[in-house]
C-alpha cells in the first residue's frame, strides 16, 4: 500500500511538470525602447534604434526563450541636431558602420536563460548584425509586464572596424571605442 502511494505521488509530480505550458508574451514595440551609447576618445554620442518585433516565452514562471528584430534603418543620434545630426546618422547607416541599406534589421535569439536571482536571468543568445551572428551573454530583469537589460556589444565582431584603435593602432584621438552600450526596456 505504501509503495502504491509513492508511485501515485511520483506520477502526479511527473504529470504536473509535463503540463507546464509555454506562455508567449508579445513585446509592444511602440512602448519599448532601445537606447545606445558609443564612446570615442574626444567624447561620446547617444541615440535610439527602434524595436520592430519581439517575443518572450515563459514556461511556468521561468523565462525559456526570446526572439527580437531591430529596425536598423531607424538608428538615430539624440545628442545632436541639424546638419551634424544628419551627418552622424548618415555615417552610422553607411558601410563604415551598420550598412542599413544592405542590412536593414538586426536580430537577437535567446538560446539559454538561467535564473540568476528572483526575476533576473542570465541570457545567452545569438546576436546578428550586418549578417554576422555571434554569441552574447547578458542579464535580463523581468516583471509581469516588462523586461530590461543593459549590455555592451563589441562592434568589431560584426565587421564594424571604422576608427577602432584595436585594429588601427595609429588612429590617435580619432579612435572610437570597440564596445557600444545598449539599454533595452521592453513592455508587453
Amino acid at each position: 500500500m505504501k509503495n502504491l502511494k509513492s508511485i501515485a505521488l511520483a506520477l502526479v509530480v511527473v504529470l504536473s511538470t509535463l503540463s507546464v505550458t509555454a506562455q508567449t508574451k508579445k513585446v509592444d514595440a511602440s512602448k519599448s525602447s532601445i537606447n545606445w551609447l558609443a564612446k570615442k576618445v574626444t567624447g561620446q554620442h547617444s541615440g535610439t534604434v527602434n524595436l520592430k518585433s519581439g517575443t518572450l516565452v515563459f514556461k511556468g514562471k521561468k523565462l525559456a526563450s526570446g526572439t527580437f528584430v531591430v529596425d536598423m534603418t531607424s538608428l538615430t543620434a539624440t545628442d545632436l541636431t541639424g546638419e551634424y545630426l544628419g551627418k552622424l546618422n548618415g555615417h552610422l547607416k553607411s558601410e563604415d558602420f551598420f550598412g542599413t541599406e544592405k542590412f536593414p534589421t538586426a536580430t537577437l535569439v535567446f538560446k539559454k536563460a538561467t535564473v540568476k536571482a528572483p526575476n533576473v536571468y542570465t541570457v545567452t543568445g545569438d546576436l546578428t548584425i550586418k549578417g554576422i551572428t555571434k554569441p552574447i551573454t547578458f542579464d535580463l530583469a523581468t516583471t509581469k509586464n516588462t523586461a530590461a537589460t543593459t549590455f555592451k556589444v563589441d562592434r568589431t565582431k560584426y565587421d564594424i572596424k571604422y576608427n577602432s584603435a584595436s585594429i588601427f593602432s595609429s588612429i590617435g584621438d580619432k579612435a572610437i571605442a570597440d564596445d557600444f552600450e545598449l539599454a533595452v526596456a521592453l513592455k508587453f
